[in-house]
């Protein structure tokens, strides 16, 4: 017979504000992936080379991985609420900025202010999330509020690729602002105000760089996502050239990838609570055996269709575990925690597809990305085998029925 305390934690519905980040993020990742597929456009009305233009996507990831952190620091006194309704607002002007201009490098200089805005949101909004569930409830917060990157790879960037199509690049840009600006005043309207809290130093801030547990985490996660990414950022070369598949069924298997992604941020969200490294080994784990299986049977049809699937269910479980543990685990800042494991997501994706590409030019050829994502998957197993050892996650008290959702309590929270 369940006790109150763990019947009150298994009922508990997730505050409304959950719901608006996911919204928020939708937006940031469409604009993060959409890029991909406006290329060719933005490369002839730019007049550049397709690889010039492909410079918007490196400058993206610098910006996120620089900006997610510094920006976190620089606003680490200002309400988390008024932090995100700013974060949208610097997000639309970014796209409006490029979507006026007609000079390359000013919309390279936006891309990066979009970038420096994606990730002080997405930093922020972990945080606020995971603070609105409790303690008891981050993982699933998490899994909610990153389902809107699974959407986005299921509805936001195959539609935004043919709008973009009938309206060209700039229509896209000008959506995105608009959106934004709406979500702005919507998360205004309907986020909680901040309660009165302990301030926060920059001394507690910085204070997290010195644990290990922390850094533990940003390493699986920067090689575990770098891993199934990997595979991904160069997976129409393998489904044309090796697998047999034409190239207009390519972005409906994308959105099969998508489809997965979606499901894997929720059922990742709903286990992480209760067996955070045990999810964790999971995902990396499963995301190594995808990887492994994908090289050999590449060659055929309908194993590969199930494999691209699955891959976006391992892989993209990442994003609702690797934040809760890293705030866990980094308890004194907890915005630059989550700032850090934006920037380690987007180091993976840097590293991941440079060695990615670099193995697709190679003799391994189109298969070399999946060789390359598998190595990375099964070196991110070992920082988390390291936590296991080290019992990081040990079961901690339980969170009274009686605490506000939106209290943390250290004790409970706090890595062992």
């Amino acid at each position: 017979m369940s006790s109150p305390t763990s019947s009150t934690v298994q009922k508990a519905k997730l505050p409304l504000v959950v719901v608006l980040l996911a919204i928020g993020t939708f937006l940031m990742s469409t604009t993060e992936f959409v890029i991909a597929g406006l290329l060719p456009s933005i490369a002839t009305d730019l007049d550049v080379s397709v690889s010039q233009a492909g410079l918007l996507i490196t400058a993206f990831a610098v910006g996120m991985i620089v900006g997610a952190p510094t920006i976190s620091v620089a606003t680490m006194r200002l309400p988390k609420r008024l932090t995100l309704i700013l974060s949208l607002l610097l997000f639309a002007v970014g796209h409006i900025v490029a979507a006026l201009s007609e000079d390359f490098a000013v919309v390279l200089i936006a891309r990066v202010i979009t970038a420096l805005a994606t990730g002080a949101f997405l930093s922020i909004a972990a945080v606020v999330a995971t603070t609105a569930a409790g303690p008891a409830h981050a993982s699933r917060a998490m899994g909610v509020m990153m389902s809107g990157m699974g959407l986005a790879i299921v509805a936001g960037v195959p539609l935004g690729s043919f709008i973009g199509q009938l309206i060209g690049w700039r229509g896209i840009f000008w959506a995105l602002a608009i959106l934004a600006a709406v979500a702005a005043v919507v998360i205004g309207r309907f986020a909680p105000a901040e309660e009165q809290q302990e301030t926060i130093t920059f001394r507690s801030q910085l204070g997290v760089v010195r644990q290990g547990k922390l850094w533990l985490v940003l390493a699986a996660t920067a090689l575990i996502s770098g891993g199934f990414l990997a595979a991904y950022s160069y997976i129409s070369p393998l489904l044309t050239e090796r697998t047999g598949i034409s190239e207009a069924a390519v972005p409906l298997l994308l959105v099969g990838f998508g489809i997965g992604a979606l499901l894997g941020t929720v059922v990742a969200g709903r286990t992480g609570d209760r067996k955070p490294l045990a999810t964790y080994f999971a995902i990396g784990g499963g995301s190594a055996l995808v990887l492994l299986m994908l090289i050999p049977l590449s060659a055929f049809v309908v194993p590969t269709i199930v494999l691209v699937i699955l891959l976006g269910f391992t892989g993209m479980g990442v994003t609702a575990i690797a934040t809760p543990l890293a705030v866990r685990f980094g308890h004194s800042g907890p915005s630059l925690s989550a700032a850090l494991t934006v920037s380690a997501f987007n180091v993976g994706i840097a590293a991941a597809t440079w060695l990615a590409g670099l193995a697709l030019d190679s003799s391994l050829g189109t298969t070399g990305p999946s060789i390359v994502g598998a190595g990375m998957a099964i070196l991110g197993l070992i920082p988390l085998v390291i936590l296991a050892i080290m019992r990081a996650t040990r079961t901690t008290t339980p969170v009274p029925a009686t605490q506000p959702a939106g209290q943390l309590d250290h004790k409970a929270t706090a890595a062992r």
